[in-house]
């Protein structure tokens, strides 16, 4: 028999340029220092047989429930702000102060450390997962201000840390639901909002749900606070012309609740137009998560229980209050380290 040839077929070059250019621009950069492959039989935080595990596995669903997640957290004013003064998704002159305009390479940056924080946290190691958990309270403890309209944010504040964990749980499990080939449903849906809950814990937040009716309740809560900024404005809707953004944009909107909708005058078309443009997203996502294959940080992790575990997983340590304090200077030099 003659050996295969190692030439890719044809139906793998998208795949294999994909993985190349996710190594380069994420992996490679964001993904360093984290641990997959050891120690043996350690489950991490939710480990095999989790709900957290499968949703998790399918990386294109994931990155579109972090965007879902973070267009919700931002009808926030407050975080809004944050975003603008505190990250490098918004562009600054010369002198420090923001422009209103995205910083493409401050986007990808962020994008980055975020699928690297939500892969590691439930596929590392454990000490990995700890790890990832200390450099983002770290970075949350340095983001401090005060608003254009006089109003101070903290992301240290108990209130915020509750309506951003329900954002990123509900963003990502949201996306799971309508755009995973198999979908957890009901009971099993909410043993991944169960699950998912000691992510939220280790990052400090309290008074967490733990269901999808009582994460959407808690969302909904918020809806006195919430406002359609104008820097958000521009970046939706029929502000966004780029055909390509538009069309992502108009996916991440039709995910949103009721209410949710309404702020950001959203109007379901009819059933077939939205069945239609649904099935259009599911083919890509599905079809990128096929042409790529299982993550290596998933099949490492794998590997690493395959001869079974001690426990089913392990719970995050933090106890809040504890962390030592420090300046903005101290957590980038922190991150640079880590990455």
């Amino acid at each position: 028999m003659r050996p295969a040839l190692p030439i890719p077929l044809p139906h793998q070059l998208p795949g294999l340029w994909l993985n190349d250019q996710f190594d380069k621009t994420v992996r490679a950069k964001f993904f360093r220092g984290m641990e997959f492959d050891e120690p043996a039989g350690d489950p991490g935080w939710f480990g095999p047989g989790s709900a957290t595990w499968h949703v998790h596995a399918h990386l294109p669903a994931l990155i579109f429930g972090l965007q879902c997640a973070s267009y919700l957290e931002r009808l926030d004013p407050s975080i809004f702000w944050m975003g603008v003064e505190h990250s490098r998704l918004v562009e600054k002159n010369e002198d420090g102060v923001p422009t209103g305009r995205i910083d493409q390479s401050g986007a990808t940056v962020r994008l980055g450390h975020s699928v690297a924080f939500f892969v590691g946290t439930a596929f590392g190691s454990t000490e990995s997962a700890e790890r990832l958990a200390r450099t983002v309270r770290a970075m949350h403890h340095t983001i401090k201000g005060t608003r254009p309209d006089g109003l101070r944010y903290d992301a240290d504040d108990p209130d915020w840390l509750r309506w951003n964990y329900a954002t990123v749980v509900w963003g990502i499990a949201t996306a799971h639901e309508i755009y995973h080939p198999r979908p957890l449903r009901g009971a099993d849906l909410d043993r991944y909002y169960g699950e998912f809950v000691r992510v939220g814990h280790a990052l400090g937040g309290t008074d967490l749900p733990t269901t999808k009716a009582d994460t959407l309740t808690c969302l909904e809560e918020y809806l006195p606070k919430l406002a359609l900024t104008h820097g958000n404005a521009l970046a939706t809707g029929s502000n966004v012309t780029n055909p390509l953004q538009s069309a992502v944009d108009w996916a991440i909107r039709d995910t949103m609740p009721s209410w949710a909708a309404q702020l950001v005058q959203y109007r379901r078309p009819n059933p077939i137009e939205r069945r239609a443009r649904r099935s259009a997203v599911w083919t890509t996502l599905n079809s990128l998560h096929s042409s790529m294959g299982e993550a290596p940080e998933v099949t490492a992790a794998r590997r690493r229980v395959a001869g079974g575990t001690a426990t089913a997983h392990t719970e995050p340590t933090y106890v809040p209050g504890t962390d030592p304090l420090l300046d903005r200077a101290e957590v980038e030099a922190q991150l640079v380290g880590a990455h």
